[in-house]
């Protein structure tokens, strides 16, 4: 690997692997079929600092630098990519939130028991109508004494249904269009808060993705992120740091489609010779690895970047949208290069193939972070 890692960044990567390997990899194949959620998985992941890697050792994080977490993203997703995002989702834009922006009681409350791993997070933020338009949801947030009561649905939501804590958006002022958006943070079992219809999905399919409801939730006014008004910023933030998680999150899933490649590719013979002495197999996995390599990079320089306080989002977007139509490229050609095998279940590359689709989709489209990224260059 041409990115230097320092000798702390190399014992997390080394420690995260062994655990995903040992721990989550034997049973992901079972878990896709079933759909069960890995909570016991989560719970260890907890104990070992990854479910708040970025948060200070004050409040029960790692205190660890965004390169530490992006590597430590790689080694998860590399054994399975729906622990993977069932992690990045509860460190980026649940505990990030909290952390950016929560005043001190939210983070001795929330931020704490998240931190440690003992209670899960989640992000609500897209609805039926927003989804990469947050400023088109129709939730709303009215202020009523030392409350504000919550109307509203959101959907798509990772790990809507096992978490504890979810960070939700929310208008308090409809006139101020994208600036009268405000967040919130919200305890599994306030009354009016509910949770609705569980997706049925095409991969990813041991973490669950949810309806959520608000019927008049009632949430205490101290459990406002920032100010009235902040909620966009906060979400565009958050997602900043949700988009190297996602980044990192195809790396080491086209990592993992790239060594399940080379290994068949040595062991089927056609023709009287393993299939990776034919020049064609072999320049498809040179063209893998290179841009498997590609990406990791441009994870790590968007990581780099965050952690000495420059302007990431433009790196964030561009590491995101080339690694997610990466890791659908690299996922095809795995499973093509496995011929008739890689469309069973014999072989990892199906469910593989299937988890990378949704890459390109969530945190932002493909899209989007193409807009993010000529608006940085051009402007508006």
């Amino acid at each position: 690997m041409a990115w230097h890692l320092t000798e702390e960044q190399k014992m997390i990567q080394a420690m995260v692997r062994d655990f995903a390997r040992t721990e989550i990899m034997p049973t992901a194949a079972e878990r896709d079929s079933t759909g069960e959620f890995p909570t016991e998985i989560i719970r260890k992941m907890g104990e070992l600092g990854l479910m708040g890697m970025n948060v200070p050792p004050e409040y029960n994080g790692a205190g660890v630098d965004t390169v530490s977490y992006s590597v430590a993203m790689q080694e998860v997703a590399y054994a399975d990519a729906s622990t993977a995002v069932i992690m990045s989702v509860h460190n980026s834009v649940a505990c990030g939130p909290i952390y950016l922006f929560g005043s001190e009681y939210l983070k001795e409350t929330f931020l704490k028991p998240l931190a440690a791993g003992k209670k899960l997070g989640c992000f609500a933020l897209t609805e039926p109508g927003a989804g990469s338009d947050p400023a088109s949801q129709r939730s709303q947030a009215v202020k009523d004494g030392d409350s504000y009561v919550i109307n509203g649905s959101k959907m798509f939501i990772t790990s809507g249904k096992n978490s504890d804590v979810t960070v939700v958006t929310a208008y308090t002022d409809k006139e101020k269009k994208h600036r009268g958006i405000s967040a919130f943070v919200v305890e599994k079992g306030t009354p009016g808060f509910h949770v609705g219809k569980e997706e049925e999905k095409m991969g990813l399919r041991s973490s669950d993705t949810t309806e959520l409801i608000f019927e008049d939730c009632r949430v205490p006014a101290e459990n406002l992120l920032g100010e009235e008004g902040d909620g966009f910023r906060i979400a565009m933030a958050s997602l900043d740091g949700g988009r190297i998680g996602i980044a990192s999150q195809s790396v080491g899933l086209a990592q993992a489609c790239l060594d399940a490649a080379i290994a068949y590719a040595k062991e089927r013979v056609q023709f009287n010779k393993p299939i990776s002495q034919f020049q064609g197999i072999r320049w498809m996995i040179a063209d893998m690895a290179t841009q498997i390599e590609a990406a990791r990079l441009l994870t790590f320089n968007a990581a780099a970047m965050r952690d000495r306080g420059e302007n990431f989002t433009a790196a964030a977007s561009m590491a995101k949208v080339f690694a997610s139509e990466m890791a659908n490229r690299v996922a095809y050609q795995a499973l093509q290069i496995h011929g008739g095998y890689g469309y069973t279940k014999e072989y990892p590359v199906e469910r593989y193939y299937r988890d990378a689709r949704v890459l390109t989709i969530y945190e932002g489209t493909s899209e989007i972070q193409r807009r993010v990224i000529a608006r940085h260059l051009i402007g508006k």
